[in-house]
C-alpha cells in the first residue's frame, strides 16, 4: 500500500523539488500541501497523512515538530536549525508517543558521506574547519550540515580521548564561530546551491573533504528514502545516515 505524504512548506524551491519528486513515486501518495499561513495538524488530520515532510525555515522547525507529531504522523525534517537540547527533547518525544521522525541536516548522499568521511578523519588530524557556503535566501547561519558535522568530529574526539589545539584567544580577529569546538566560517550570496569543505591540518599536510550540491535535485533521493523507510519508525533518528 502507498505511503500518504503531506508537504510542508509546499511553495518554497524545496517544497517543489518534494511534491515533484512524491507525485513521481509509485510507493507514494500525496495527499497534501501546506504553507505558513495553513493549519497543519488540522490538515494532518483531514488527509490522513502518514509522513510529513517539512522545508520551512529555521524559526518554525521545532514547533512545526511538535505539530506532526500532535497530528499522528511521522515528521521528516528538512528544516535546519534545531539545538541540541531540542534534539534531546524530540528524542523523548518520539520514545513517548511511539511515533518516528528524522532530522536530517542533509538529504544528500554525498553530504552524508563527507560528514562521515570527516568523523573518520577527525581521531588522525587534530586541526579542522569547516567552510560552508549557501545561497543569500539561506537564513539560518551556520548551517545544519556543518553543526552537524562539528557535533560528530566532536563525538571522535570525545571517543577517543582527543583535545582540540589550543588557540590564542583574540577578540579582534575573525576566526569564525566554534562550534563543538570546531570553527565553522558561513558564506551567504547568488550562486550557491549548498556547499561545505571541512578542512583538517596536521604536521605539514592538510585534507580537504568537499561536497557540493549543485541542483537541488541533488535532495531527491534522501529525501524519498526517509520518507519510505521512516513510515512505521518509533523513535527519532538524527542524520540520514541512521536510516540508510
Amino acid at each position: 500500500m502507498a505511503i500518504s505524504v503531506l508537504v510542508n512548506g509546499a511553495k518554497g524551491k524545496m517544497g517543489t523539488m518534494t511534491v515533484n519528486a512524491v507525485k513521481a513515486d509509485p510507493e507514494l501518495v500525496l495527499v497534501g500541501e501546506t504553507d505558513r499561513d495553513d493549519d497543519l495538524v488540522a490538515a494532518i488530520k483531514a488527509t490522513k497523512a502518514q509522513v510529513v515532510v517539512d522545508f520551512t525555515m529555521a524559526s518554525t522547525g521545532y514547533a512545526n515538530f511538535l505539530k506532526i507529531i500532535e497530528g499522528g504522523a511521522h515528521p521528516v525534517m528538512g528544516t535546519s536549525g534545531f539545538k541540541k537540547e531540542q534534539v534531546a527533547e524530540l528524542k523523548a518525544l518520539c520514545q513517548k508517543s511511539g511515533i518516528g521522525g528524522l532530522i536530517a541536516p542533509n538529504f544528500a548522499i554525498g553530504a552524508v558521506l563527507m560528514m562521515r568521511f570527516a568523523k573518520e578523519a577527525a581521531q588522525y588530524l587534530p586541526y579542522v574547519e569547516i567552510i560552508e557556503s549557501h545561497h543569500e535566501k539561506k537564513m539560518d547561519a551556520p548551517s545544519g550540515t556543518a553543526v552537524r558535522t562539528a557535533e560528530m568530529i566532536a563525538e571522535t574526539r570525545q571517543a577517543f580521548g582527543l583535545q582540540p589545539p589550543a588557540e590564542k584567544e583574540n577578540a579582534e580577529v575573525a576566526r569564525g564561530e566554534l562550534f563543538s569546538n570546531v570553527r565553522v566560517h558561513s558564506v551567504r550570496m547568488p550562486g550557491y546551491v549548498a556547499n561545505q569543505r571541512v578542512v583538517f591540518g596536521g604536521t605539514g599536510q592538510t585534507l580537504v573533504i568537499e561536497h557540493n550540491s549543485l541542483d537541488r535535485e541533488s535532495f531527491r533521493a534522501g529525501v524519498i528514502l526517509a520518507t519510505k523507510k521512516i513510515a512505521g519508525k518509533k523513535e527519532l533518528f538524527y542524520g540520514l545516515e541512521e536510516l540508510l
